[in-house]
C-alpha cells in the first residue's frame, strides 16, 4: 500500500509541477521517498534485465540519454531520468513515473545518470549491473571539493557491489583507476587528433607513485595516451578504440578498425560519448543494431551544441567547469566562420558559487581573427569581463540580460553566434532564443 501511495503521490506531484510550468524531475521523487523509503529498492527488483548507471564530470547526460535511446530502439522498455535529475530523489521520480496506476513497473532496463557524490546513496537502494564512468575533472569546488574527494566517493560506491561491470574511459588516468581488480572494459581515442597543449589541472601526476607522468599525446585536459616512466603505470589496453578521426565536416571515426561511425554531431568530446555508448551496448551483449541509425535518430538534450535558427545560426552550449568550457571554446575556434560569442555565467548553488575556475578555462583562445564581437552576461558578467580583460580580448558590451546580448548579435554581420552558458542560465536562454525565433518576420530574416 505504501508503494502504491508513493507512486500516486509522485505522479500527482509531477502533473502539478507541469501545470505551474516546472519540469518536476526531483520533487515527485522526494515526496515518494517520504511515503515509501524503500521505493527504489522495491521497484528496481521488478526490472526484467537490470540497471546501468552513468557517472562522470562531463558528458554523463548525453551518454546516458543516448544509451537510453539506443536501448529503446532495440526494443527494450526503460526507466530513465532523462532530464538529468541525478540524485536520489530524481532516481525515485524516474521509477515512480514509469509505473502504471496500479504501482506496477514495466521495464527491462533502468538507465540512470548518477551524480558522482550521490552514487553511494543511490547504490544503497539498488544493485547496478553496469556502470559507465565518462571522466573526472574539477567541478563545483564549493560542493565537491578537490578531485580526490570525488574519486573517494565513487570508489566507495563501486566497492558496494563486487559484481558490478565497469565501462571506463581508458584515456583518463583518473577514471581508469577504478578498473583495477574489477571486471572492467576500456574505451579511448587511439591517435593524436588535436593540437597539443600542456593544459591539465588533473592527471599531471601518476596515480600510483605520485611522480610526474608523461604522454605520447593528449586530447584535452588529462585525457590521452599517458604513461609513467617511474613506476610503469600506463594507459590500459583499450577494448573499444577510435581511430581515423575526421572532424573536417560532419564527425567521422572508426571503432576497432571495423565499425565506421558517421554522424552530424559537433564537439570533439562527443567522440567519447559515442564510444561510451557503443562500448556499453557491446559489453551488455546488445549487438544487433544499426548504430549509425541510432545516433542519427537521437535528439540531444537542450544546450548540447543546440542549433537554433534566428535568421542565422545561433548555437547554444552548456558548460559547467574548465574542461567543459575548454571543449566548447575549441569547438567554437574550429568553426572558421565569422562569429559572435556570448558567454553568460551565474553562480547559484546549482552552478557552484566558487568561480575561481574562470581563470583555469582557456578563454584566451577566443582571441581569433574570426571573432567578430564578444558579449558577456549573467549574474557574474563583471567577473567575466575582468577575465577577458586579462586575456586582452575586448568585450563589446557587458549585458544586463542574455536577451539583450542575443538581440545585439541579431544586428551584426557575423555568420554564426555561439552562446556559452552555465547551468542556471541554460533554460531561460533557450526559452528566449525560441521566443525570438517565433517572432522572426516572414522569411526568417532577423
Amino acid at each position: 500500500m505504501r508503494k502504491l501511495l508513493a507512486v500516486w503521490a509522485a505522479k500527482l506531484a509531477s502533473v502539478a509541477g507541469l501545470l505551474v510550468g516546472k519540469k518536476s524531475s526531483s520533487t515527485p521523487g522526494a515526496i515518494a521517498l517520504k511515503i515509501c523509503p524503500d521505493l527504489i529498492r522495491i521497484l528496481s527488483k521488478e526490472l526484467t534485465k537490470g540497471v546501468i548507471c552513468t557517472c562522470g564530470t562531463n558528458g554523463k547526460t548525453t551518454t546516458n540519454n543516448l544509451l537510453n535511446s539506443a536501448l529503446k530502439q532495440c526494443g527494450y522498455t526503460t526507466v530513465c531520468n532523462d532530464l538529468g535529475a541525478n540524485m536520489l530523489s530524481g532516481v525515485a521520480a524516474a521509477f515512480a513515473k514509469s509505473c502504471n496506476l496500479f504501482g506496477k513497473l514495466r521495464g527491462d532496463w533502468a538507465v540512470l545518470e548518477i551524480d558522482e557524490a550521490f552514487a553511494r546513496k543511490v547504490f544503497a537502494h539498488l544493485t547496478p549491473n553496469y556502470m559507465v564512468v565518462t571522466n573526472l575533472f574539477r567541478d563545483q569546488l564549493d560542493r565537491y571539493g578537490e578531485i580526490d574527494t570525488t574519486m573517494a566517493l565513487l570508489r566507495e560506491a563501486i566497492a558496494m557491489h563486487p559484481n558490478l561491470t565497469l565501462i571506463l574511459n581508458g584515456d583518463d588516468p583518473l577514471s581508469s583507476q577504478f578498473g583495477e581488480g574489477r571486471r572492467a572494459y576500456y574505451y579511448g581515442i587511439s591517435e593524436q587528433v588535436l593540437p597539443q597543449s600542456d593544459n591539465m589541472e588533473e592527471g599531471r601526476f601518476c596515480a600510483k607513485c605520485g611522480k610526474e607522468q608523461h604522454y605520447h599525446f593528449t586530447h584535452y585536459n588529462q585525457l590521452g595516451d599517458y604513461y609513467c616512466p617511474h613506476c610503469g603505470n600506463k594507459r590500459p589496453q583499450i577494448d573499444f578504440s577510435a581511430t581515423d578521426v575526421d572532424l573536417s565536416g560532419s564527425m567521422k571515426f572508426t571503432v576497432n578498425h571495423q565499425v565506421p561511425i558517421h554522424v552530424n554531431y559537433r564537439g570533439f568530446y562527443n567522440i567519447y560519448n559515442i564510444l561510451a555508448v557503443y562500448s556499453a551496448l557491446q559489453v551488455m551483449g546488445i549487438t544487433n543494431q544499426d548504430f549509425n541509425a541510432i545516433l542519427s535518430d537521437y535528439k540531444p538534450q537542450i544546450g548540447r551544441m543546440e542549433l537554433i535558427d534566428l535568421g542565422k545560426p545561433f548555437i547554444l552550449n552548456l558548460a559547467k567547469n574548465p574542461a567543459g568550457f575548454n571543449q566548447a571554446i575549441q569547438t567554437v575556434m574550429l568553426d572558421k566562420r565569422r562569429k559572435d560569442v556570448i558567454v553568460a555565467i551565474n553562480a547559484t548553488a546549482n552552478d557552484g558559487k566558487d568561480l575561481s575556475w574562470l581563470w583555469d578555462a582557456n578563454f584566451d583562445q577566443l582571441a581569433d581573427e574570426n571573432l567578430n564581437r564578444l558579449y558577456v552576461s549573467g549574474v557574474r558578467r563583471h567577473d567575466l569581463a575582468l577575465r577577458f580583460r586579462y586575456a586582452d580580448i575586448p568585450v563589446e558590451r557587458i549585458c544586463d540580460s542574455v536577451e539583450e546580448a542575443l538581440k545585439l548579435c541579431l544586428t551584426t554581420d557575423a555568420e554564426v553566434c555561439y552562446v556559452l552558458v552555465n547551468y542556471s542560465v541554460l533554460f531561460s536562454t533557450q526559452s528566449t532564443m525560441l521566443e525570438l525565433q517565433k517572432n522572426l518576420p516572414a522569411g526568417g530574416e532577423a
